[in-house]
C-alpha cells in the first residue's frame, strides 16, 4: 500500500522486489503495526517523506536470507529508527536516536504496509517467544516509544497517562509491573479509552483538560494535542517530569511561569536506540506485557488509519498482508 501524495488515499501497488544492499536483510513480512506517526505522514504533518513510501515501522518478518548475524527463517521486529551512521556526536555518545543523518522506517525507506521489505540488519531485533505476530507488532513503536519515555521520567510513583491508545496500553501495564500508580487521562466523553485504562490496572480515569485527583509525580503525554501540555504541568508536584512523546503535536498554548516553577521538568522524547529495544523486548515477557489488536487485512490499511484517527481503536491496529 503506497502513499504517493500527502492528504490522498493509500494506494494498492505491484512493486518490484525490493533488493537488499550491503549490510540489509530482506524480510517477508508477517504484520506491520499501524501508528499515528502513519497518519502524521498521510497527512503531510510530517513533511519530508520519501515519495512514493511504503509506510510502516512497527514490522514483524521472518529472514528471508542469511545476514551476518541473523539466519533465514529467524522472526524479526523492525522499528521506526531504521539507519544511523554510527560516527557522527550523538551516536557515538549512546544518542543515536538524535543522529543527524539517521533514515526511518517507513518514511524515508519504505516500511512494512507490503509483503516484502528490506532493513538494516543492525537494526532488526529478534522477538521473545510467546507473542504471535500480531500481538508482538505494538511492542516495536507503542511499546518502545514508550518505554524510552517512561524511563525519562525517572522513579516518580504517580504517573499520569494523557491519551489512552496503543502505547498507553503497553506501558500501563509496565508502570504498574513497576509499582507505580496510573492515572490515565482521556477525552471527556471518552468513556471506552477510561474503562480500558481501568482493566488494565490504572486507578483512575477521567477527563484530560479538568483537575486531575491528586498531585502526580510524572506524565506522559501520547495524545498529539498540545492543550494537554499546560494541564499535564499544572498537575505537577515540584520536581515532576511531562514527558511529549509524541513525533508531532499541536502548538502549545502558553502557560503561566508559575506552573513550571518549583523545578518541574517539561521535555520530549525522540525515537529510539537500540538500546531501548533489547531492553524493552527483555522486559516485556517479565511484565508480561500483553497487547490487544485488531487485524486488517493489508489492502484495507486506509480503513485501519481512518479508525486510528476517530479513536475506534481498542489496543492497536495491526496490517497483515494476504497468506
Amino acid at each position: 500500500m503506497v502513499l504517493n501524495r500527502p492528504g490522498f488515499p493509500l494506494e494498492a501497488a505491484d512493486l518490484p522486489d525490493p533488493e537488499p544492499g550491503p549490510g540489509e536483510l530482506l524480510l517477508e513480512v508477517a504484520a506491520c503495526g499501524v501508528c499515528r506517526t502513519d497518519l502524521h505522514i498521510v497527512d503531510g504533518e510530517l513533511d519530508r517523506p520519501n515519495l512514493p513510501l511504503v509506510l510502516g515501522h512497527q514490522i514483524v518478518a521472518r529472514v528471508a536470507s542469511d545476514g551476518e548475524r541473523l539466519r533465514a527463517g529467524e522472526r524479526v521486529g523492525v522499528p521506526w529508527l531504521g539507519w544511523t551512521d554510527g560516527v557522527c556526536r550523538y551516536c557515538r555518545t549512546g544518542r543515536e536516536n538524535l543522529c543527524d543523518r539517521a533514515s526511518f522506517t517507513g518514511y524515508d525507506r519504505n516500511g512494512g504496509y507490503a509483503e516484502l521489505a528490506v532493513a538494516d540488519e543492525r537494526f532488526c531485533f529478534p522477538l521473545p517467544d510467546g507473542y504471535p505476530d500480531l500481538q508482538a507488532a505494538p511492542l516495536l513503536c507503542a511499546g518502545l516509544i514508550g518505554y524510552r519515555a517512561l524511563k525519562l521520567v525517572g522513579d516518580g510513583e504517580r504517573l499520569g497517562i494523557y491519551g489512552f491508545g496503543a502505547a498507553a496500553h503497553i506501558i500501563c501495564q509496565v508502570a504498574r509491573h513497576e509499582g507505580r500508580r496510573v492515572f490515565a487521562f482521556t477525552r471527556a466523553d471518552d468513556t471506552a479509552a477510561q474503562a480500558f485504562a481501568l482493566e488494565l490496572g490504572a486507578e483512575w480515569a477521567g477527563d484530560a483538560l479538568g483537575p486531575a485527583p491528586e498531585e502526580l509525580d510524572a506524565a506522559l503525554i501520547f495524545a498529539p494535542a498540545g492543550e494537554l501540555v499546560p494541564a499535564a504541568v499544572r498537575a505537577m508536584a515540584k520536581g515532576g517530569t511531562v514527558v511529549c512523546a509524541g513525533i508531532h503535536m499541536s502548538d502549545i498554548p502558553s502557560f503561566p511561569y508559575d506552573l513550571l516553577w518549583g523545578e518541574r521538568v517539561l521535555r520530549s522524547v525522540a525515537n529510539l536506540t537500540r538500546a531501548d529495544a533489547e531492553q524493552f523486548l527483555a522486559l516485556a515477557p517479565q511484565v508480561p506485557v500483553r497487547t490487544e489488536v485488531e487485524m486488517h487485512p493489508l489492502e484495507r490499511a486506509g480503513e485501519a488509519l481512518e479508525r486510528l484517527r476517530t479513536g475506534a481503536v481498542r489496543g492497536a491496529a495491526v496490517v497483515v498482508p494476504a497468506a
